[in-house]
């Protein structure tokens, strides 16, 4: 071929087409990060399922939260020494308290052995214990920085005690995606209002609108209630998708006008959820579809229908789940502990035990990773002037983890010999987040999210892997 047979190509033209590929190169990778090369999930949906950095163990997480701070020493901690000391005070302890308080507070349940594992559980537990202790992970030396609740509460829940930052539900669902697309991927479920900081508790934070929690009344038991409007009887569903397809077309021009506002896209996402909830969430909230044996087994408190709830979407792929003991701060209990826990624990623990063996049954349990605590514990000494009370300890707690990949039937960590604070093994509660993310399959230090210049963490800069909770 001659020269003069070639076509002439301007330099400006090889620039054009030399940047175009580079820019379907740099697209490539785009695309293969966000998993859109072959991939199922179109990128529009925030829920799509996402791969995590490693084979998880756990694939959902249940929180069931005693706000307010249940008494460690009341629960999973036994302290014979208080019962030596009783009345008496501990004058060679160190521990500084936000009130008054006068001697040792002995703790008035009885503690016992259970299962293989032999592990010391009170008697507010009892049918837990009995039935499912070889498959809980209990630590007894967790702790956290402040002894007030509302920072406790930010930093168990959004891993920081002071700035408002995504709580672990929302960081859940950033990396995970949902399993189902007609659900919300994070559930709050407390009966009787708002927890002590309400919202602030599952806010998504800087993290987009669609991975805040959505939260449910479970004080209520008709569905029409727990979730207003989820049946609309005024339109077909056709026509109503019609209608929302021209909302979502000036949505999406507004909100380009607006540089993509946070606040609006979560309006916009908030619209197409609340749409296809309608499709699903009725029959998923619905308990009396389950056999009466199965509701009888789980009791007909508020607890055993929202532990009764939560199994259901966990069964329909919602990948996390908060179950709150109430509305306020039940388990605060300065005066009259002894009424109050008695109370408070008999409305969970046969929950509890129905929950954990329904899921073990169903082969759940493995794949979910639940989680047992508060926000802080108590002291073990009395509070001033009813004696017959305890106040905040975040020096030293307990809480307990099941299924999901840890070791069940083991005991890690301990307080002092009064429980006032962790000794052995410390477990800060960025180090119970960093291990419950690496059940999940994720490397804490590289779940991040780039806001105002800077790469975020739900972990910040601190937490380890507590390997030795890891089966």
């Amino acid at each position: 071929m001659s020269n003069a047979s070639l076509p002439i190509v301007t330099r400006r033209q090889m620039l054009q087409r030399c940047g175009m590929g580079f820019g379907m190169i740099g697209l490539a990778g785009v695309l293969d990060d966000a998993r859109l090369l072959g991939a199922p999930p179109p990128a529009s949906n925030p829920l799509a399922p996402k791969l995590p950095h490693f084979a998880p163990k756990a694939k959902r997480v249940v929180h069931l939260f005693m706000n307010g701070g249940a008494s460690h020493v009341d629960t999973f901690d036994p302290k014979p020494a208080l019962d030596k000391y009783h009345g008496k005070p501990l004058s060679r302890t160190n521990l500084r308290t936000e009130r008054k308080t006068a001697g040792a507070l002995r703790s008035p349940f009885k503690f016992q052995r259970y299962g293989k594992s032999g592990i010391e559980v009170s008697e507010l537990f009892a049918q837990t214990a009995a039935a499912c202790v070889d498959d809980l992970c209990v630590i007894r030396s967790l702790h956290a920085d402040v002894p007030n609740h509302e920072p406790s509460l930010w930093l168990m829940n959004c891993g920081d005690g002071r700035l408002p930052r995504p709580s672990f539900g929302s960081w859940a669902t950033y990396g995970l995606g949902s399993e189902n697309q007609n659900l919300p991927g994070f559930i709050v479920m407390c009966p009787g209002g708002y927890p002590i900081t309400g919202t602030q508790n599952w806010r998504s934070a800087f993290l987009p609108g669609a991975y805040q929690g959505t939260y449910v009344n479970t004080q209520h038991t008709a569905v029409e209630q727990l979730i207003e409007n989820i049946r609309n009887a005024s339109m077909s569903s056709a026509e109503q998708r019609r209608q929302l397809d021209l909302v979502r077309q000036l949505n999406a021009a507004h909100l380009e006008q607006r540089d993509n506002d946070a606040p609006l896209e979560s309006r916009v996402q908030s619209f197409e959820l609340a749409f296809r909830m309608q499709s699903e969430a009725a029959d998923a909230f619905d308990v009396s579809k389950e056999p009466l044996a199965v509701r009888e087994k789980y009791g007909n408190g508020v607890h055993g229908r929202q532990l009764l709830i939560t199994r259901r979407l966990l069964e329909r792929g919602v990948r996390f789940i908060q179950v709150w003991s109430g509305a306020g701060q039940p388990w605060d209990n300065h005066d009259n502990i002894e009424k109050e826990h008695r109370r408070l624990a008999g409305e969970w623990d046969r929950p509890i035990a129905a929950f954990l063996q329904d899921l073990k049954q169903r082969g759940m349990l493995d794949s979910t990773l639940v989680q047992w605590c508060g926000e802080f514990g108590r002291t073990p000494v009395a509070e001033l002037p009813g004696l017959s009370g305890r106040d905040h300890n975040h020096y030293g707690f307990s809480a307990w983890l099941a299924g999901g990949g840890v070791r069940g039937g083991m005991v890690y960590g301990a307080t002092d010999e009064f429980g006032f604070q962790a000794v052995e093994d410390k477990v800060h509660v960025h180090d119970l987040h960093a291990t419950m993310l690496h059940l999940l399959g994720f490397d804490h230090e590289k779940l991040t999210y780039r806001y105002a210049g800077r790469d975020f963490r739900f972990t910040d800069v601190h937490g380890q892997v507590v390997k030795e909770l890891l089966a």
